[in-house]
């Protein structure tokens, strides 16, 4: 009896501890991947209701639509964009005028590393058949830290609002009028357009990804690992 309670609690032990480790992968999923009707769990539909062009039956922006329905693959898409790579600042939240000082605030030479940093991790994270840090050693963290201190030529091209509604799921979608009146239902969404020209930035960042030298060599396996990440870095990027 006690022998089982031991392996017990052994198990327990390392199964807590993994699970301190996962928390440590930041996996940041496409923010576009919503629609009008924005479904963020089970029971959330967001609805927009106004935006900064006026109610519903004014035009959203072609590049707010496209961000809202295939995220930043739907926006590279438009011929304008050709031969830019597209980045989108988002930030939500219940007071609007905290919401627009931050767009006013933003910053394409002091805000778009933070976003390039958050794309260039996912890209590494995605292939990765273990941890970062075990997939490619110090290069990972490295990499990253070149990524977030480097000076970019990204452009500020647009910004936009739009407000949304939480329409219950199910038969409580019924009290829609009900819903609009809670504060807590609605928020406000704030998006910043960026853009940078694709040539230069792939350049940029190969620099910085061939030129790194880490105090602790890579093993064989996590070389190996950071030599397939470089020669297709750029697919699906």
């Amino acid at each position: 009896m006690k022998l089982c309670s031991i392996i017990l609690i052994i198990t327990a032990v390392l199964v807590a501890a993994c699970a301190g480790q996962k928390k440590n992968i930041i996996l940041r999923p496409d923010p576009g991947q919503e629609t009008p009707f924005e479904r963020t769990g089970p029971q959330e539909t967001w609805q927009i209701i106004e935006s900064q062009n006026g109610f519903p039956e004014n035009r959203i922006p072609e590049w707010v639509s496209l961000y809202l329905n295939g995220g930043i693959t739907g926006l590279e898409s438009l011929y304008r964009f050709r031969g830019k790579y597209i980045f989108v600042g988002e930030s939500r939240g219940t007071n609007f005028h905290a919401l627009e000082q931050w767009e006013k605030n933003f910053n394409a030479a002091q805000d778009f590393p933070r976003l390039l940093a958050q794309r260039v991790e996912t890209r590494l994270v995605a292939p990765a058949s273990l941890y970062p840090d075990d997939e490619y050693g110090e290069y990972f963290e490295t990499l990253i830290k070149l990524v977030s201190n480097d000076e970019y030529m990204a452009v500020k091209e647009e910004s936009f609002w739009i407000k949304q509604v939480k329409i219950p799921s199910g038969e409580d979608e019924e009290n829609f009028e009900e819903a609009i009146t809670i504060s807590d239902t609605e928020r406000y969404k704030f998006f910043v357009l960026l853009s940078i020209d694709k040539d230069l930035l792939q350049d940029q960042i190969l620099s910085l990804m061939t030129g790194i030298k880490t105090e602790r060599p890579p093993t064989r396996e996590q070389a190996s690992a950071i030599n397939r990440i470089q020669a297709s870095f750029f697919e699906g990027f």
